[in-house]
């Protein structure tokens, strides 16, 4: 009775201006659990992770990293780990344990995951006995190794490594992994379609589990949307246009790539190229509506009525409140 009390003071604290369905959020809030274990110094680590099958839990291989004996806890009752099967590259650990009462959360589909969209990060973020909600977007998701990587503006902390990002009907969407540093900071979520692939992998019984994940990687080898993150946030332009061009030699048909350097190229003044890379971005992948936002931005800076009309008119064919939104940016000079 406590915990599902606990659950439902969460659940205030979301905004009630999202269209969420309360009764699905609150099983997708009770499917994320908090995984303990001692380190070798006699200190606690923590993490969060996500029920998503009888007995299993999926989470962030990187939380094992200490712990010889970690546990699954939520409140004052604890579950011991019995196994796990690790893809430490992709710094994802499916483990097992006797007798979980917690019901698995509804797993959604990548595929259908669009900018924009309002969704939930739910994780025990610095170690609460009762996992915190924090609303956000999706930013974007890009394609890697076969899953899509999500990057969203809803915000997780320390001890939410392996917690869900979920959406407004409570369907598991990724796993809330890493973050750039600083303030303000991406948010990274790992595939949901890589959690098939770790039910394939060897069971193992020993812990720690150690090895190098892909995003932690020296810069140059990390994958390039990682790359774009710091020079974008830090607004180091010159770096931006120098990375997506490598990115698009690599990758010419990647939309991401082309709408980074059209960032990097409008932020620089060159607003003819920015505008040729947006174009080549839509025409990759007409739903996006962030090449858009700054060709209608580029258009109304020029006074080109026709511009600003023919993206509006593609906007709103994406999505209407998308439309209202860029509307709304167009009569504060896009600086609201």
């Amino acid at each position: 009775m406590r915990s599902a009390l606990l659950f439902l003071i969460t659940l205030t604290y979301i905004s009630p201006a999202l269209a969420l369905d309360q009764a699905k959020i609150l099983k997708s809030l009770q499917s994320v659990v908090m995984i303990r274990g001692y380190n070798s110094n006699g200190g606690l680590a923590y993490g969060s992770g996500v029920v998503i099958a009888k007995d299993k839990v999926v989470t962030n291989c990187h939380i094992f990293r200490t712990t010889k004996k970690p546990w699954i806890a939520r409140g004052e009752d604890s579950y011991e780990i019995i196994n796990v099967q690790a893809d430490r590259w992709h710094d994802l650990c499916l483990v097992s344990a006797h007798a979980l009462p917690f019901t698995p959360a509804p797993i959604g589909n990548s595929n259908l995951i669009k900018r924009g969209q309002e969704v939930l990060s739910i994780g025990h973020s610095n170690g609460v006995p009762s996992p915190l909600t924090s609303a956000g977007a999706i930013k974007t998701s890009y394609d890697f190794d076969g899953g899509k990587v999500i990057r969203s503006s809803a915000k997780f902390t320390m001890g939410a490594s392996g917690s869900g990002i979920f959406d407004l009907e409570g369907n598991l969407l990724g796993i809330n992994t890493f973050k750039t540093p600083g303030r303000p900071a991406y948010f990274y979520s790992l595939p949901i379609e890589w959690i098939s692939q770790l039910e394939k992998l060897p069971v193992e019984t020993q812990f720690p589990i150690t090895g190098k994940t892909f995003w932690e990687e020296d810069d140059l080898q990390k994958p390039f949307f990682m790359q774009i993150a710091i020079p974008e946030l830090s607004q180091d332009w010159l770096k931006l246009a120098e990375v997506a061009k490598r990115w698009i030699d690599l990758d010419p048909n990647n939309t991401e790539a082309w709408y980074e350097l059209g960032v990097a190229q409008e932020s620089l003044g060159q607003l003819e190229e920015a505008k040729g890379a947006y174009h080549q971005s839509i025409l990759l992948d007409s739903g996006n509506s962030d090449a858009l936002f700054r060709l209608g931005a580029i258009a109304q800076i020029q006074g080109d009525t026709e511009g600003l009309n023919k993206a509006n008119v593609a906007i709103a064919t994406i999505d209407e409140n998308l439309a209202k939104e860029f509307n709304k940016m167009l009569n504060c000079n896009f600086k609201c």
